[in-house]
């Protein structure tokens, strides 16, 4: 029997404590990482267009699709090796640690934005894309390590919902400088990039006021610094039952986890692990999710907007940044409604089937109507067409804001063991950045070339999507982080909805044990107590 079958898992073991406010204040004080992406994704693709920042860096030049593809992607070049400076910096000095030096980077490379040199410009770039791929690595582990299991999914979620709100912001504040402020100012250009110092200070600020994750501190054997962590962060006293039970659970998850070595013969013995059998798999969907999200399209619109809406037919910047930033409340709205409905009621699983389905759905039209319409090389008249055109934009942003906007990151967070969690985050988050680059690099190549198989290639990507999140995404609500092998063990059937009802069977088999033993020490204590 493992020592997870002791944590707290029934609800008449639960304090109400541990669902306080302190869980959601951690959650939402960390998440200032995801707003740096969030914005990120929104403002660069809005700021494009922008007359000023046109004049500034020649992009109505006869290399425009090369300059324009350069500037955006040189940010997920910088965040593929974030990623991976965020790992080593995350095992060896902790969750909080890699966040504020992300952030500290982050803020370098704003200032070298302003400064209005194209050379400086890339640099800046690639420096926020070190700071936001080191954040975002980290930041969904070190809020589902810190969440009760209950509950997790809505914390983690807490990452989306900064990250939308701050893409609205995006959007907006672009729109906004382009209505009123001069085009012949650099100051219109200037602002959308100075906003980014907002979230970054924000971060850095909030850090200061919570803890380090506990998990990541028993794994480094500093138990009392753990105790007081986990104690703050479910509001309850060090010496409460169910402190010490959880932190036992911790314990004993991370037994096996204690680095066997130091330096690089370490991470060569992390590497190895996993590719072990119950592991690998675990990594490899991780690895599938992070890409596909990317290949459903969402980034093509994140950080094109305007050109995706100019080629159904939106002509004029005002009224192409006027879409986008309704795009982006639409899918904020969307984005609140998982995190507060489906991810911890509804489930994981559900949410990507529906959602590929009606994302999908949203994709074809759209390759259609261009097809239709030749909308990419004129401008079609604004019939019937083109508005259900403009509305499958939407509808698109609603069903992928409850599916395959979040539940990759938070599905690579919460499954992955303790010991190969940071790494195999890294390694996941790495391919996410990867095909962010590839989609966001080739799309204006894409529209200029093959123009409506653009929409048509992903939307067959959003069937593939699909057929893989019903054959191999395992529901995952509601189950520990230390249970994770009953539902990907080496044992486990990798088909889903068996490894799910392996799951159910072994955790009813365990809790009646417990229960069982449970028993028997009650009627043991009052035997000694009559005696």
């Amino acid at each position: 029997m493992r020592l997870s079958n002791l944590s707290p898992n029934r609800d008449s073991d639960e304090p109400a404590e541990i669902y306080g406010y302190r869980p959601y204040l951690l959650s939402f004080s960390a998440a200032w990482a995801s707003a740096m992406y969030g914005y990120d994704s929104a403002f660069i693709g809005t700021t494009l267009s922008l007359p000023s920042f046109i004049r500034a860096y020649g992009l109505n030049s006869a290399d425009e699709t090369n300059l324009s593809s350069n500037i955006v992607s040189t940010f997920q070049g910088g965040a593929f090796f974030g990623s991976l400076f965020g790992f080593f910096l995350a095992e060896r000095f902790g969750r909080k640690t890699t966040l504020a030096v992300a952030g500290v980077i982050f803020a370098i490379g704003v200032v070298l934005q302003l400064i209005g040199k194209i050379g400086l410009l890339y640099g800046g770039r690639v420096l926020t894309g070190l700071g936001v791929g080191g954040s975002a690595m980290i930041l969904p582990i070190y809020i589902s390590e810190c969440s009760p299991a209950k509950i997790r999914g809505r914390l983690v979620g807490i990452f989306e919902v900064m990250l939308q709100i701050a893409l609205v912001f995006g959007f907006w504040v672009n729109y906004g400088v382009n209505k009123n402020i001069s085009p012949d100012s650099d100051t219109q250009w200037h602002i959308p990039v100075a906003v980014q110092f907002i979230p970054v200070g924000m971060l850095l600020l909030s850090l200061g006021f919570i803890p380090e994750s506990p998990r990541w501190l028993v794994s480094k054997s500093r138990r009392s610094q753990a105790l007081r962590s986990l104690s703050w962060i479910r509001n309850l006293p060090e010496d409460h039952e169910y402190i010490q039970r959880e932190l036992l659970v911790m314990e004993a998850g991370a037994q096996n986890d204690l680095e066997s070595g130091e330096g690089w013969r370490h991470w060569t013995q992390l590497l190895r692990e996993l590719s072990h059998k119950g592991v690998r798999n675990r990594l490899g969907i991780s690895m599938a999710m992070m890409m596909l999200q990317n290949f459903t399209g969402i980034n093509a619109i994140n950080y094109y907007s305007p050109t995706i809406f100019k080629a159904i037919g939106f002509s004029g910047t005002s009224i192409q940044l006027l879409a986008t930033g309704v795009y982006g409340l639409v899918k904020m709205g969307a984005t609140f409604v998982f995190v507060i409905v489906i991810v911890d009621r509804i489930g994981r699983r559900p949410a990507l089937l529906v959602g590929s389905v009606g994302a999908g759905f949203a994709m074809f039209y759209l390759a259609i109507y261009c097809k239709v319409s030749n909308s990419l090389n004129e401008t079609p008249p604004r019939d019937s067409g083109a508005n259900a055109a403009i509305a499958m934009i939407y509808i698109y942003a609603v069903f992928y804001g409850f599916s395959w906007n979040g539940i990759p990151w938070l599905f690579t967070a919460e499954t992955l063991p303790t010991r190969v969690r940071t790494l195999g985050m890294a390694i996941s988050v790495c391919v996410q950045w990867l095909g962010q680059f590839i989609v966001v690099y080739s799309l204006p190549h894409m529209i200029k070339g093959i123009g409506y198989g653009t929409f048509l290639f992903f939307a067959c990507c959003i069937v593939l999507a699909l057929l893989f999140a019903y054959f191999f995404i395992p529901e995952t609500k509601g189950v520990a982080m230390e249970d994770m092998d009953l539902i990907f063990g080496p044992d486990v059937s990798i088909i889903a909805t068996k490894a799910r009802k392996n799951y159910d069977l072994h955790y009813e088999q365990r809790l009646e044990v417990v229960l069982q033993n449970e028993k028997a020490v009650i009627q043991v204590e009052h035997a000694e107590h009559v005696v």
